[in-house]
């Protein structure tokens, strides 16, 4: 009897840890930029991907550099960024596979009311961020190694001052916060339209430049690469990936809305890093 007894019991040990060993592979980790996660679009999402395929996704909610770095060193199943040229060194590098376009948006530069600068209306980012630099006039930068810090990085350098001016201040936070600090300190930032449409009300910020095509802003996910590191959730990360490109969820991108506003726009139609 108390053979069979503990040989039920071993039984039942075997069975919980096989039940435990699946609902562990049924985690997710996903990390992403913070302007995805400011925006609310993965709160809107996510809970319907979770509940079609029984799993529960981790965000991780960093600039696009740590996400990367996280990714590299096999901390996370799955990356969505916005950075393409680093992107494209991270897969090429071998640390990320099967990259997939899935959303842009673009970035607009806000600032105070009274716009020192007289950038309002401006549709050329680099002129508009000369003449910030020109008047002295607060910018708040993320310097976090996001996206969108390299972006904005990227049009310092195509300007004729660059970004060494007294008032310019990078300050290592997201985007919400940066926007937070720019609003306070009544500066200039470059921010995604995603997190500005989500942050508009709470701000006395306004939206004084958009539509340059150097603004554009391109999202893609990558898996990482499940041959260098043991432990990933190699299928979650290939069904998640797979359904932001789906029909189901490219729609729920292009659906999602603030104030009526679209934030986001399905681009699931090829990769951006792998070329």
């Amino acid at each position: 009897m108390k053979k069979w007894i503990s040989a039920a019991l071993s039984a039942a040990i075997l069975a919980t840890g096989s039940v435990a060993a699946v609902a562990e592979e049924q985690i997710i980790r996903l990390a992403t930029t913070t302007s995805t996660y400011n925006s609310g679009l993965l709160d809107d999402l996510l809970p319907v991907f979770e509940k079609k395929h029984g799993a529960k996704v981790h965000v991780i909610a960093v600039g696009t550099g740590k996400a990367l770095r996280m990714g590299q060193a096999g901390d996370v199943d799955v990356v969505m960024t916005h950075a393409p040229k680093s992107e494209k060194k991270f897969v090429d590098a071998g640390h990320g596979v099967n990259p997939m376009s899935v959303m842009y948006n673009d970035f607009v530069i806000v600032g105070p009311a009274s716009d020192p600068a007289k950038i309002k209306g401006s549709s050329d980012v680099a002129t508009a961020l000369e003449s910030v630099a020109q008047v002295n006039a607060q910018f708040i930068s993320r310097g976090d190694d996001s996206g969108t810090h390299k972006k904005e990085l990227s049009l310092w350098s195509n300007t004729a001052t660059g970004k060494n001016f007294a008032n310019y201040k990078e300050v290592g936070q997201g985007m919400g916060k940066v926007l937070q600090i720019a609003d306070e300190l009544n500066g200039y930032t470059m921010t995604d339209r995603g997190t500005w449409l989500a942050y508009e009300d709470r701000l006395q910020l306004k939206l004084l430049v958009e539509g340059d095509k150097r603004l554009f802003n391109p999202y893609q996910i990558i898996q990482v690469n499940p041959t260098k590191h043991e432990g990933l959730n190699e299928s979650g990360a290939k069904a998640l990936s797979e359904w932001f490109v789906s029909s189901e969820g490219q729609k729920l991108i292009n659906d999602f809305r603030i104030k009526g506003k679209v934030l986001f726009h399905g681009s699931a139609q090829q990769s951006v890093a792998g070329k």
